[in-house]
């Protein structure tokens, strides 16, 4: 245990950390709308087992997500691909920091069984950021989304994937190939925040990928998230809003940023459950096909059921047309 904990002081804790206070500040109270009970039930025992035996991680575990203890009950999981420690530190993120192992060959088998004994009509799958990779992991997507096809070919496949800064265009052009149902990225935050927040990403490099998906293929539905209470500005959401709109966005999610550790940025304001209401009616006018946007709300929470509403939101916009 000691070598993990040094591991991740010295990434991504740190970099939430200011030079000029290097004391922490104690994590806040959280307000009634947004806590959870403790997860106790058989079938979150049970797919934990699973993801154990099967030698895989969860974004569900791995950053802290408080829908954990009802998604596994129901056995949904969202499958974190290319190991468990990233090679950046947002300050926002509770995925450990570090050098990663090697790409396992056998994964994408792994997520593909995975998602049969779990009896999954729809599976989320996402990954640490891989910069060490030539390709930023980009070809363990393409493999994890065949082997789905060849032994669940009824699920349909959501993707949440990194921004694969530095990259060959191939990267995320060999993915969208690889035909997902969903292609998720989220831009987490506003530009204003991306150097404190996000500092190894760049916002117009996140919606230049999104934008490329739709360009490559226009029946891929896209999808992107932001966190809201990092200290941003109301209208600085709604510029967000039309920047994704601009890139042909079809599904936006907003929920609650939750501080995961004392060290990470600290949560500037409890956005309440009516503020969360009218930041989605104004998103739905302005023109997104889905918009879910809840204190609890996170990228791959109901996504499944999502997904139905999407489809049936592009059809009627589309009958509608005609």
């Amino acid at each position: 245990m000691g070598a993990r904990v040094v591991i991740r002081a010295r990434g991504r804790y740190l970099a939430a950390m200011s030079e000029a206070d290097p004391i922490a500040v104690p994590k806040q109270r959280k307000p009634d709308w947004i806590r959870v009970k403790a997860p106790t039930s058989v079938g979150f025992a049970e797919t934990r087992k699973l993801m154990r035996s099967l030698n895989l991680a969860t974004v569900c575990e791995e950053a802290a997500c408080p829908n954990i203890g009802e998604c596994w009950t129901k056995k949904h999981a969202t499958v974190m691909i290319l190991g468990d420690t990233c090679t950046r530190a947002c300050a926002f993120c509770n995925v450990k920091t570090g050098m990663p192992r090697a790409v396992d060959p056998l994964e994408p088998e792994h997520v593909a069984t995975a998602a049969a004994e779990l009896g999954l009509t729809h599976i989320v799958v996402t990954s640490v950021d891989r910069d060490d990779l030539p390709d930023g992991g980009a070809k363990q997507f393409v493999r994890v989304i065949e082997a789905l096809r060849r032994n669940t070919p009824s699920t349909t496949i959501e993707i949440l994937t990194p921004d694969f800064r530095n990259k060959p265009e191939a990267a995320v052009e060999a993915i969208v190939a690889a035909r997902p149902d969903v292609y998720n990225h989220n831009l987490e935050t506003v530009p204003r925040l991306y150097p404190t927040i996000r500092p190894g990403a760049r916002y117009y490099a996140s919606l230049r990928l999104l934008e490329s998906v739709k360009r490559q293929d226009p029946s891929i539905f896209t999808k992107s998230g932001v966190m809201v209470g990092l200290g941003e500005q109301r209208l600085e959401v709604h510029q967000v809003m039309d920047d994704m709109r601009s890139a042909d966005v079809d599904f936006l999610t907003m929920g609650q940023y939750l501080q995961p550790t004392p060290r990470h940025a600290r949560v500037e304001e409890f956005v309440t459950p009516q503020a969360f209401s009218a930041y989605a009616a104004i998103a739905r006018a302005k023109g997104f096909l889905l918009v879910a946007a809840s204190p609890l709300t996170r990228s791959s929470y109901h996504a499944g059921d999502d997904f139905a509403k999407m489809k049936t939101a592009r059809e009627a916009k589309l009958a509608a047309a005609r």
